[in-house]
Formats: structure tokens, C-alpha cells, sequence
């Protein structure tokens, strides 16, 4: 059994870096999806919810459970849960994506489950939720990343941190989105006053600080997204402030590009781990210095 086989979930680091799901299209290939990412050296990958569902509607689990164990390559993370912090647990369709999380989590030993918002107004009544969340999510095993999007009411990292410290749970922290980040605050303060520990995922990409379609975030993030270090998002200064807070977990590379659907994903994910190991390799550097 190799090393990445043996890896326990918290034995993840900042050392590691995961294929997000949506690097590729939302319902790529999923030989070409595990090839890619094993090809490329990837630590592990990231599926969504929706695509393992459509992989068990086509009794296809068998075939990515072979392709998980003949390219060594761990599922460690599980995207998206949204709709806890609103109707939860009393709407069937969440309840229905969250068990489905759940599952995920159970048969390949996921490390790390996403939640979006939106949330209730309240901070303490929307800490209450997320704790619960994170309760239902450590019985899997899984720490649980809440991203802010400016497109919801979790709109910054002040705005989820005050969240998750609400909740007071430890598998349950901040996930910060490069994208999200610059085309919100864009206000490297926020990091700062992150904990690392506070800190249990970090998806990373680029792209041009102005949007390609303003009329549209969604969109305009899923579409227009390239390499580390390829944009004008200054990858390298955000790196650094979270090295230097002590965020110690892996990067997910959520490189979502039009420029890859349809298409065989091993040029677009080598373009993004190349890219996501220069920046590492410099922000480092520059802390040593």
C-alpha cells in the first residue's frame, strides 16, 4: 500500500494539493477525470454531489471505486451542501444531498465536505446551524469548510469567520476562495485576522480582476478561471499571508474554465498544479527570506 493510500484524514497538509471537482466540467469523464489527476500528481480529488449521483443512477460506482484503487488517488473532499443554514434538515432535497454526502464520506473516507450559504440574518441562529452541520458531519469523520461567496449573504471572511466562531466547533472552519476573495473584499486584512487553525481549505486559481461577464458572477467565476500565478489575482501575496497565519491544509485547485469542457483534462490540470507549485515555491521562499 502506498504512502497516499495510507494517509489518515489528518494527515493532510499544506504539503498536498487536491483536483477540485469543477476544474473539469460537471459531469466530465470520470476515467479521464482520476487518469488526469494521478498523470498530473495530484494528492487526491474532489467530486460533486450531483455527478456521484448521477454515477450510481448509472451503476457506475463500482467502476470509480476500480479507478480510485488502480491510480492510488484518495476522494477527499465532497462538494456542495447548500441550503443548511435556511430550510435544513426539514427540506427533503437537502436532507436527501446530505446523506448523499454522508455516503460519500463513508465508502471512500472523504476528509473535507463544502457548505455554501446562503444563511438566516443572525449570527448566533446561523453558528447554531453550522455547528449542528459539523455535529452530523464528525460522525463521517469530515471537517466541514464554509465558504463565503459574494453572491450570498456569507459575502467575506469577517462574515464567515464570525460564523464559525459562533459555532465552536473544531471540524468546522473557513474555506477561502482566491476568486471569492478578490472579487469581494479583496481585503488581505481579513486573512490576516484568520487563525490558521481557522483555515480547513483553501481553493485557488486566478483570473482577471475585472469580470469577463459582470451581469453574471456564477457564471463569470465557472467559466473564466486560469493557472495559478496566470491571472491578475497576485496569487503569490495571498499564498503568503496564508502560510504566514499558519493555515496548514491542502490546496484545492478549483480552476473552472470554459476552455476544458468537452475536452481530455490532463493539459488543463498540469497547467494548474505547475502553476500552483511556482506560487507555492515562491511564497516560501519569500517567507524564508
Amino acid at each position: 500500500m502506498s504512502e497516499r493510500s495510507r494517509r489518515g484524514r489528518d494527515e493532510w497538509s499544506s504539503e498536498h494539493i487536491v483536483l477540485s471537482h469543477f476544474t473539469l466540467g460537471r459531469h466530465h469523464d470520470i476515467t479521464d477525470r482520476v487518469a488526469s489527476a494521478d498523470r498530473a500528481g495530484y494528492d487526491g480529488i474532489g467530486l460533486y454531489i450531483g455527478d456521484y449521483e448521477r454515477l450510481r443512477r448509472d451503476d457506475q460506482l463500482g467502476l470509480l471505486d476500480d479507478l480510485l484503487a488502480e491510480h492510488d488517488m484518495p476522494l477527499t473532499d465532497i462538494e456542495v451542501l447548500r441550503g443548511w443554514g435556511t430550510v435544513g434538515l426539514a427540506d427533503d432535497t437537502y436532507a436527501a444531498n446530505e446523506a448523499t454526502a454522508f455516503e460519500m464520506a463513508d465508502r471512500f473516507g472523504c476528509r473535507y465536505v463544502q457548505a455554501i450559504g446562503d444563511v438566516v440574518d443572525d449570527v448566533a441562529d446561523a453558528g447554531r446551524r453550522f455547528g449542528e452541520l459539523c455535529d452530523r458531519a464528525a460522525d463521517h469523520g469530515l471537517v466541514v469548510g464554509l465558504e463565503f461567496l459574494p453572491f450570498t449573504n456569507i459575502v467575506d471572511a469577517d462574515a464567515g469567520r464570525a460564523i464559525i466562531e459562533a459555532a465552536g466547533r473544531d471540524n468546522g472552519g473557513l474555506c477561502v476562495d482566491i476568486w471569492h476573495h478578490t472579487r469581494g473584499s479583496n481585503d488581505l486584512d481579513q486573512i490576516r485576522r484568520l487563525g490558521g487553525e481557522q483555515v480547513v481549505g483553501i481553493q485557488m486559481n486566478d483570473g482577471p480582476l475585472t469580470p469577463t461577464m459582470p451581469e453574471d458572477y456564477v457564471q463569470d467565476c465557472l467559466r473564466y478561471r486560469v493557472p495559478p500565478g496566470d491571472g491578475e489575482m497576485n496569487a503569490l501575496e495571498f499564498v503568503t499571508e496564508l502560510l504566514r497565519i499558519g493555515a496548514d491544509v491542502p490546496w484545492q485547485l478549483e480552476v473552472c474554465s470554459e476552455t476544458t469542457w468537452d475536452r481530455p483534462g490532463i493539459e488543463h490540470v498540469t497547467a494548474s498544479i505547475d502553476g500552483m507549485r511556482r506560487v507555492l515555491a515562491d511564497a516560501r521562499a519569500s517567507l524564508d527570506g
